[in-house]
């Protein structure tokens, strides 16, 4: 009986959430992207060759520290490594072997099936921006979030075409304390849109939780033998993983859910100035972590991540969209395929302060750059502004839109019957215009993407619509799909023990704002 039960709790809920799902309004979501475009690689085989040589060398002669973290030593000395007090040295070839029990490709579930997502392969997985704890929008500027701008991202995200996955900590509620605001963050997740998300990382206890929410939501059972959430693992580069973040990456490895090992890199702060310098970093970082997830548990899925950029020499501020960074992720994707691995990398990046021509710019560098490297899993994909400080509500839809070209441009070129089009020239002729012939008629539907922000229409006709910049266009945007919106279905027995889940868990200890 408990079995049966589990099965249908897995698949998202019993008749009366078939029965709600039935008159709902349904909202398309575009599926994974799968390319059908070569990679771009920067890197020949030597080159190749001598990273991974020098990534070995750190591993064997420099080591990594683990802070605050006996258990994490312990496994190392039980797996061979030299542990001399929190710094370990990993012998030549210990840690790629090891990284071989982790799986090329993974399903992650969500509780709407139709929604599942594969990441590997050739195949793109789109989330959104992540972590900042501002949000910005035309009417209220720039303002520390709340969780009611985080309830609204997480419906954007839902009701968003291009976007395939809900993402984690789309913006930092503040109004909620520290100890307790990512059981509200889940729960917003998990009730307002059924694709699939991220759990919490902020400490092993707060990914506990994250664990045992998606037990009520997808069944105990199902959640031990199943993917169904992704995590951010980030290693504090230099060479250095602590305790906070490998004890989330321990409890979700146990439950054999999905750890992104990413070092963050600030070339010239975190790393060398070099692009091979810092390949070669961020090839031994990764090379550690997720040694380390398969110490835990062999066979927990896991992505080899890579969050670069550079450093403006004069401020000291983060760059985006520039050409370094964009030899770093397509050397890190060609490292990540060499080892079989799931990638993660790129996003909108930009440094501007407003959803403008810089921003523009330097988000399209970063997201045709994520495209053409062979990303899998492309966090930050949209919303994010002011190097990662800003969630923006304008820029989330304005990203978000374009993420559809990222989609099309992902096709290919298709050379059928149909694309030589060989009958409309026939049909045209010298002369001619093929705005009428059957060709056209037959395939202008779906022959060319289409922007639901951007205006294309005469000057008269936009002057006499208010004149209105891209901004105010993706305002307008955002608001109509947060009037759109309509909740999707769930069962209301998990839905009623999921509230009853955060409301003890809050009520048994006293609010934290640190």
């Amino acid at each position: 009986m408990a079995e049966a039960d589990t099965r249908r709790r897995a698949r998202g809920g019993g008749g009366a959430a078939r029965r709600a799902e039935r008159g709902a309004v349904s909202f398309e979501t575009a599926r994974y992207i799968e390319r059908n475009i070569p990679n771009f690689e920067v890197l020949n085989e030597e080159a190749l060759e001598i990273i991974e040589h020098n990534a070995e060398t750190i591993l064997e002669e420099i080591g990594v520290n683990f802070v605050n973290n006996p258990g994490a030593l312990h496994r190392w000395r039980d797996a061979g490594a030299d542990v001399q007090g929190e710094r370990v040295r990993i012998p030549r070839g210990l840690a790629r072997s090891l990284c071989k029990t982790a799986p090329s490709q993974f399903t992650q579930h969500a509780r709407n099936p139709a929604r599942n997502v594969e990441i590997g392969g050739r195949n793109l997985v789109l989330a959104p921006v992540y972590g900042p704890p501002f949000v910005h929008d035309a009417k209220g500027g720039r303002r520390y979030a709340t969780l009611a701008d985080f309830q609204k991202f997480v419906k954007l995200g839902y009701m968003s075409k291009w976007l395939h996955h809900s993402g984690g900590t789309v913006c930092e509620p503040t109004d909620v304390p520290v100890n307790k605001r990512h059981l509200d963050m889940l729960l917003a997740h998990m009730q307002l849109s059924d694709k699939p998300f991220m759990g919490s990382v902020t400490e092993a206890s707060r990914a506990q939780d994250s664990v045992d929410m998606c037990g009520i939501l997808f069944g105990k059972e199902f959640v031990q033998e199943n993917t169904v959430m992704t995590s951010l693992i980030n290693i504090n580069s230099p060479l250095t993983f602590d305790d906070v973040m490998m004890g989330a990456l321990e409890v979700y490895a146990a439950n054999n859910q999905a750890a992104i090992i990413s070092p963050f890199i600030v070339g010239g702060a975190m790393a060398p100035v070099s692009v091979a310098g810092t390949l070669t970093q961020v090839l031994a970082e990764v090379l550690a972590g997720i040694a380390y997830s398969q110490l835990v548990r062999k066979g927990a899925p896991v992505i080899f991540g890579a969050f670069v950029t550079s450093i403006d020499m004069n401020s000291g501020a983060p760059t985006f969209g520039t050409p370094e960074a964009s030899h770093i992720t397509y050397g890190a994707g060609q490292l990540a395929r060499r080892l079989g691995l799931p990638f993660r990398s790129a996003g909108s990046f930009c440094g501007s302060k407003l959803p403008d021509a810089q921003a523009a710019y330097e988000t399209a560098n970063s997201l045709n750059m994520g495209l053409l490297s062979g990303v899998n899993f492309m966090l930050h994909a949209c919303g994010w502004l002011e190097g990662g400080l800003v969630s923006s509500f304008e820029k989330f839809v304005m990203d978000a839109d374009q993420l559809g070209a990222l989609h099309h441009l992902a096709r290919g070129v298709s050379v059928d019957a149909n694309a030589q089009a060989m009958d409309a020239i026939r049909e045209v002729g010298p002369g001619g215009h093929y705005l009428g012939c059957a060709h056209t008629q037959a395939n202008f539907k779906e022959a060319f993407w289409k922007s639901d922000i951007l205006d294309y229409k005469p000057f008269e006709t936009w002057s006499e619509e208010g004149a209105r910049d891209t901004m105010a266009l993706a305002s307008a945007r955002v608001d109509k799909l947060l009037a759109e919106y309509q909740q999707p279905a769930m069962d209301p027995a998990i839905n009623e023990a999921l509230n009853a889940y955060v409301a003890q868990k809050k009520a048994s200890e006293p609010d934290s704002f640190m």
